[in-house]
């Protein structure tokens, strides 16, 4: 496992760099003619997919439920459910989705935020994720909803993506007041990853019975290889154990906190983001958890005017 691993990573570096270097995809986050505010807007389409996914699982209502303005008419999520927790990470979890309730409202009270997008939470879907990260299909079908562990597995995926992109944002913002914001939104976002991250690395022997017996740590080694691969720009993704060349000062394997070579916290762009979270690997081509495409002008930047996809549900932003 050790060894896949070292390979796939020697071998993104590699390729990352020379896609890099050809121009054919970019990994600067200085993309021109954007404010602050847009770069906060496009923060909320993964709030949005927390808050809905952290109140579905644990309560079995979702954002509407609680606070349906906040939503500014953008349709709800397709698949989201209440999950068959066990009651500690059932408390986790529910607290996790109230604390995306107060980041959605922060952003919104400060910059007027923007419409949720179409947000696919289903089953399938994170099978789909799933499966793409270990190379073949779950038996049964990974279900992100029928226990504890999964539910962690699945959660495994989302706020570390989005603590990335607050720490890919924070360079590139200009005034005080909205620095001050993502710097409080990071916070949590970076805590809400480091409890689900814990909670993983305690059950890391553990084998998840949908993929034959492939262990929890392995799992995520596979989650990430799949987000480092469709980000494109190289390791910004790190499993919960690691070669002792990729841990803390080269002397642990263990990892419980995903950081670069001095322990800091990898970055990421929105076109990385939006190719992790669409699952095609392009910015340019909606899918996976947002298929309709992502909302705020950043997003759409990247889509031709009006774009709808295959999605009939597609609503252009507000």
């Amino acid at each position: 496992m050790m060894f896949k691993l070292c390979l796939i990573l020697v071998l993104l570096i590699a390729v990352d760099a020379t896609l890099a270097k050809s121009g054919y995809l970019s990994c600067s986050g200085n993309i021109s003619s954007v404010t602050d505010i847009d770069r906060v807007h496009f923060a909320m389409n993964l709030e949005f997919m927390e808050a809905e996914f952290f109140l579905k699982g644990s309560t079995g209502k979702g954002l509407d439920a609680f606070n349906a303005t906040l939503a500014k008419g953008g349709p709800p999520p397709i698949g989201a459910k209440k999950a068959n927790l066990d009651p500690l990470t059932k408390r986790i979890i529910e607290e996790f989705g109230y604390q995306e309730i107060g980041h959605l409202r922060a952003i919104a009270d400060m910059t007027g935020g923007i419409q949720r997008p179409l947000l696919n939470l289903t089953r399938e879907n994170f099978a789909m994720f799933m499966d793409k990260a270990v190379g073949r299909r779950s038996k049964p079908l990974f279900d992100p909803y029928a226990n504890s562990l999964n539910y962690l597995l699945a959660s495994y995926y989302i706020p570390y993506v989005g603590l990335t992109g607050y720490v890919g944002t924070i360079p590139y913002l200009v005034y005080f007041n909205i620095k001050r914001l993502v710097a409080g939104l990071l916070g949590v976002e970076s805590g809400q990853d480091a409890v689900i991250r814990t909670l993983l690395y305690e059950r890391q022997n553990e084998p998840v019975e949908e993929y034959g017996g492939v262990t929890v740590a392995e799992l995520t080694n596979e989650i990430s290889y799949l987000r480092n691969e469709l980000g494109m720009c190289g390791i910004k993704d790190e499993g919960l154990c690691v070669p002792q060349w990729l841990g803390a000062e080269n002397r642990t394997t263990s990892n419980i906190l995903s950081a670069n070579p001095y322990s800091l916290s990898y970055d990421r762009t929105p076109q990385e983001i939006l190719r992790v979270m669409y699952g095609t690997g392009d910015e340019h081509r909606p899918g996976g958890f947002l298929p309709c495409g992502a909302n705020g002008r950043i997003a759409r930047m990247f889509l031709e005017e009006g774009y709808c996809g295959h999605c009939d549900a597609c609503l252009k932003d507000n």
